[in-house]
């Protein structure tokens, strides 16, 4: 698919307003009972940029950057301040904080991925957009070396390991990542004079699949 790599401007990108959304298909039987079914299997992101927009500058750069990915043709990097890391908003990135696998003994490679649990029930995101000098590892507890014992895809969120971990060996990582989206409109509509009242413009991204 067509995807820059590029993020944008994550001091724009703070503030903006945004999160998951699913989509649920509700069908109410005539007894007065429901049928729920989701064709989605991972949830999608929507934000708002033109709130994180706080200067006349600001605006320069938002349409450079939407230029240059000629609107919704092109994906690109955004940092969601709300959800960035494998752990929790006020803790430090480590190795051990998401089991991504479990050893086989053969396989080497592995997606990145970020568990979201509520009760008994959990939620497994694959990340697809690690941030590059961030990703550590570990095997059974014990970390290792990018670029000794394992090496990450930054644009895929692939982890492999020089050696296959042995069957069973829990395999876990840490990490901060990006969300690819892109612009859900071709339009961006500014009005200085609202800019300086206080308005921001309206300027829609949403996460695609990669």
């Amino acid at each position: 698919m067509s995807f820059h790599e590029v993020r944008f401007p994550a001091d724009l990108s703070f503030g903006a307003l945004g999160g998951p959304e699913r989509r649920t298909d509700v069908v109410q039987l005539t007894s007065g009972h429901e049928e729920r079914n989701s064709p989605w299997a991972h949830s999608r992101r929507r934000f708002d940029a033109g709130l994180g927009l706080r200067k006349l500058d600001d605006i320069e750069t938002i349409l450079a950057f939407f230029e240059a990915r000629r609107g919704q043709l092109y994906g690109f990097r955004w940092k969601d301040w709300s959800d960035y890391r494998s752990c929790k908003p006020s803790g430090t990135v480590s190795a051990g904080d998401q089991v991504i696998a479990y050893g086989d003994g053969v396989s080497r490679s592995f997606q990145l991925v970020k568990n979201y649990r509520s009760g008994g029930t959990s939620y497994q995101r694959p990340i697809k957009k690690p941030v590059a000098g961030t990703v550590k590892a570990a095997v059974q507890d014990v970390e290792m070396l990018e670029g000794v014992h394992f090496a990450v895809d930054v644009t895929t969120g692939l982890l492999t390991f020089e050696s296959a971990p042995m069957v069973g060996a829990e395999v876990s990582a840490g990490y901060e990542f990006d969300v690819p989206v892109r612009f859900d409109a071709d339009r961006i509509n500014v009005s200085v004079a609202s800019f300086n009242a206080g308005q921001a413009p309206d300027v829609p991204v949403v996460e695609v699949r990669v």
